[in-house]
């Protein structure tokens, strides 16, 4: 982590990023950043956190999800500021995520489009209501409670 002269205490990085304390706690906790306690038992951190930080913020803006993130954080070396071929490394791989949450919300805009002034909300037939119903195979009700 480098020099205790080198690092930031958990008030110094949240002023430094622009995140929360309390955010930063919570990153630590699920994982995503590390720190070391000084003799007063004090986090610190080192100040390649301030661009994990970065990527963490940029990643959830696009929908990443926090385990995603750290996997992809767990790619990269400790101690080490990530660089410019670490973040397009990571962003590629998210790209195609992104591409398919983006398909996802498109069709669904469509089928709201087609179903807003019906009101029918079919429970067999409503794409919205009920997507992939395939229990509706079986009839009305509770089929899988039926004895």
């Amino acid at each position: 982590m480098g020099t205790v002269g080198d690092a930031l205490s958990v008030g110094e990085l949240a002023a430094r990023s622009g995140v929360a304390v309390s955010a930063l706690h919570f990153y630590e906790r699920q994982g995503l950043l590390r720190s070391a306690r000084n003799a007063g038992n004090q986090r610190r951190y080192g100040r390649d956190v301030l661009r994990r930080v970065a990527v963490i913020r940029v990643a959830q803006r696009a929908g990443v999800p926090l385990a995603e993130i750290r996997a992809a954080l767990e790619t990269l070396p400790d101690g080490r500021t990530p660089t410019r071929e670490d973040w397009t490394r990571l962003s590629r791989h998210w790209r195609a995520t992104l591409d398919a949450r983006i398909a996802r919300l498109s069709a669904l805009r469509d089928q709201l489009d087609g179903c807003i002034g019906c009101g029918c909300l079919s429970l067999r037939q409503c794409p919205l209501r009920n997507p992939e119903d395939i229990a509706a195979e079986r009839g009305p009700g509770a089929p899988y409670l039926e004895g």
